[in-house]
């Protein structure tokens, strides 16, 4: 294990956490490119706290929110918004978006 921690750097609850589950198509067609500018861009915004990903089959993204409005703002900013139209047309077979609040954290290591 390496002496990065993988793990974003979350305050003491509550947060929010957005939970982006997905499918992928076959072959790249930009998808690697626009998911780190995605990730560049909401580091970037207000309220993001940081994010964790993994992708083996089913890809699962947690990215983590001070509030609502900074989710909101984050949904609606216009590169994502096409971001999300590409992904809707190139680049996903589904996916499923989740919010919830994170009321508790417990860790361990």
């Amino acid at each position: 294990m390496s002496d990065k921690n993988p793990y974003a750097q979350t305050p003491e609850p509550p947060y929010y956490a957005v939970i982006f589950t997905s499918l992928r198509n076959e072959g790249d067609d930009g998808y690697a490119q626009t998911a780190e500018r995605m990730m560049e861009l909401a580091a970037r915004q207000e309220g993001f706290l940081g994010a964790e990903s993994v992708r083996d089959g089913l890809g699962i993204t947690v990215s983590y929110w001070r509030d609502r409005d900074s989710i909101a703002r984050w949904k609606a900013d216009m590169e994502h918004r096409e971001a999300q139209r590409l992904g809707r047309e190139k680049w996903y077979r589904s996916y499923r978006i989740r919010i919830a609040k994170v009321e508790e954290e417990r860790h361990f290591g």
